[in-house]
């Protein structure tokens, strides 16, 4: 069932015959912009009147038109009374774009279907509200979970202030990453590599360890890259990265980050710098290597959203271990290595201890299985700092409002606000 909004009163209501169809065709619209809208969310707009589509839009880039906004000027005055269906509640404030609401309403558009609510909670519900005060039906939950699926990053960047981490993993079936002299290519056959490389474009940031740096020597640039040109992130707590690397030598090394400790000497840095990376110095972790939670912190002040994290097994250990892995994918090649080879997550735990994950889908990819799986249940991680951070389940509409990017944000006079933010932010929409 979903909800229907008419002025003040809110009541459970079935959605109407092919509200279901509309919805997946917006959602299908808004997954267009994935990894090119931060740091807003990916948006997909459909006008509809008399059971036929009349425009339809989706969000490009921070700063430019919203998805409401392109449709609605496309069909001009066609709009007036026509139905919009929208993946995420339409803004309501002045930011970037003036308000979306006052769009719709000045179009005269009779009803509205949006999917999910603005999950900032200082603004969510206010857009739906402001239009059913307006006269205007809306009714909302209509393909509610791939939608919110969809802006898992953005909820996360909001909620959190860091950007949602998706681990990435391709490994044997007994869990091998590479051979014991390092080789990995390949293990995974080629339509699980298409499916990673659409996942690269999907991301703000593609992140690997010094290990795997050294040894696969990635580009880590999605292929093709479909005008998307994610970061690169290596973590080398002492900048022990070989300077032949590809990421430091090709034409987007200015899009290489590598996230570096107090281990790492300032001449060091300062090679890298003059190879034309940008150097990340951040804490050390209590357990030594590079604090991933000050990394991802200093990843959202950037505006990163999703960053996707491919190896190897120590830094996917360190980040299971933080509590900083929000989905994983694994791609699963029926082959053995053995135990002399390297393993997808390094070190280990108890029995009591060890990670647990919950199966969100599995299917098949050639002759290989693609594993797609939530943490099912976080503890509270202790920082170096001594404060604990908030406990946490998968999915994302169980977890608490942390406030953090909403906190950080106004602190310095802005603030991270949904689709459409009160302050004058330098990549809001």
């Amino acid at each position: 069932m979903t909800r229907s909004t008419h002025a003040a009163d809110m009541s459970l209501v079935a959605p109407r015959p092919g509200d279901e169809r509309w919805m997946a065709r917006a959602i299908e619209l808004a997954r267009r912009g994935e990894g090119r809208t931060r740091p807003n969310p990916p948006v997909g707009a459909v006008l509809v009147r008399n059971v036929r589509c009349i425009a339809e839009g989706w969000h490009r880039r921070a700063g430019g038109p919203h998805a409401e906004e392109i449709a609605l000027r496309r069909a001009g005055a066609a709009a007036r009374g026509a139905t919009l269906y929208v993946t995420l509640e339409p803004c309501c404030t002045h930011g970037r774009r003036p308000p979306c609401t006052d769009a719709i309403l000045a179009a005269g558009v009779a009803r509205v279907v949006v999917a999910v609510r603005d999950p900032n909670p200082r603004h969510r519900g206010r857009g739906l509200r402001r239009l059913a005060a307006a006269g205007v039906e809306v009714v909302e939950g209509v393909g509610k979970a791939e939608a919110a699926a969809l802006i898992e990053p953005f909820a996360c960047w909001i909620r959190r202030g860091r950007p949602f981490v998706t681990l990435k993993l391709a490994a044997t079936l007994d869990g091998r990453i590479a051979d014991a002299a390092g080789a990995s290519r390949w293990i995974t056959g080629a339509a699980a590599r298409r499916e990673v490389q659409r996942l690269r474009r999907r991301a703000d940031a593609v992140m690997v360890g010094r290990g795997t740096a050294a040894h696969d020597d990635p580009s880590l640039r999605p292929r093709p890259e479909g005008g998307r040109r994610p970061w690169r992130i290596v973590v080398a707590s002492g900048g022990d990265v070989p300077l032949s690397a590809r990421m430091l030598n090709d034409e987007a090394v200015a899009r290489t980050m590598i996230a570096v400790s107090d281990r790492c000497s300032a001449e060091r840095e300062s090679v890298l710098r003059n190879k034309g990376a940008e150097v990340l110095r951040l804490p050390e972790a209590d357990e030594g290597g590079v604090d991933l939670a000050a990394l991802l912190e200093a990843l959202g002040r950037r505006d990163l959203l999703h960053v996707i994290c491919e190896g190897g097994g120590a830094l996917a250990a360190s980040l299971f271990r933080a509590g900083l892995v929000d989905a994983v994918e694994y791609f699963l090649a029926p082959r053995l290595l053995g135990a002399t080879a390297r393993p997808a997550v390094g070190g280990g735990w108890s029995l009591t201890a060890m990670p647990e994950l919950t199966w969100v889908d599995i299917r098949r990819l050639g002759r290989d299985a693609w594993l797609r799986l939530r943490p099912l249940r976080r503890r509270a991680q202790v920082r170096r700092s001594g404060r604990a951070s908030e406990p946490r389940n998968s999915p994302v509409g169980n977890a608490r409002f942390s406030n953090t990017g909403v906190e950080r944000a106004r602190k310095n006079g802005t603030e991270p606000v949904g689709k459409n933010p009160t302050g004058a932010r330098r990549t809001a929409r």
